[in-house]
């Protein structure tokens, strides 16, 4: 059974200076949001889960997920997708290759072909398979690096302001696609954001931060 994403006494330093300290744990399929002033360490505690803390950069304590110890994996093998403020999708990838890249490996090319269809279907692009991603607004680009992260089967999400650059349409319509998958796969979700409409949509834990005195 998915136990969630477990922060135990995590301390980030930068330069030796105590940056962020926390202790919290996500249960699967809910969101916790971090909510705070710019520099006070969330994207960087991001990055420390993924594996890939930023140089001049120093942390302790333990992240665990679904009882797995994720400290000294390589990014790759834990099993944590992350949507940033762009989409970043490849250039040099059409749509469905895009979307090709999130699949585990394995599988016939008619079963990688039948998933990129289906989940085209399930974003509402069915014919933007062979697509240059530099035609797609920035709505549809958004729903593409969301379906690609959804497609690798994380067990967690982390999201660093990914609704941020979308209008307000699209923010309601990719709020309800990222926190509803988020719920019926039972993935648990790290949320940073400078809005609160988008702790609100997200419901759940919302944890303060603020600058620390050096």
């Amino acid at each position: 059974m998915p136990d969630g994403l477990e922060i135990r006494n995590v301390v980030i330093r930068k330069c030796q200076s105590e940056l962020l300290r926390i202790n919290t744990k996500v249960e699967p399929g809910a969101v916790l949001t971090l909510m705070g002033p710019s520099g006070v360490g969330k994207s960087t505690l991001l990055s420390l889960i993924m594996g890939d803390l930023p140089q001049g950069f120093s942390a302790e304590g333990t992240v665990r997920l679904n009882g797995k110890d994720l400290n000294g994996l390589a990014p790759e093998a834990r099993r944590v997708g992350i949507l940033y403020q762009d989409p970043l999708l490849f250039p040099h990838l059409d749509v469905a290759a895009n979307l090709g890249f999130g699949l585990p490996r394995g599988g016939t090319h008619a079963e990688r072909r039948h998933k990129i269809a289906g989940a085209l279907r399930e974003i509402e692009l069915d014919d933007y398979g062979p697509r240059d991603p530099a035609t797609l607004s920035g709505g549809q680009a958004a729903r593409v690096a969301l379906m690609r992260v959804l497609l690798s089967k994380p067990e967690a999400l982390l999201l660093d302001e990914p609704f941020s650059k979308l209008d307000t349409g699209l923010r309601d319509q990719m709020r309800r696609l990222v926190f509803g998958g988020a719920k019926a796969a039972a993935v648990p979700v790290l949320m940073v954001t400078h809005d609160d409409a988008d702790a609100a949509a997200a419901g759940g834990e919302i944890i303060r931060l603020s600058l620390r005195s050096t």
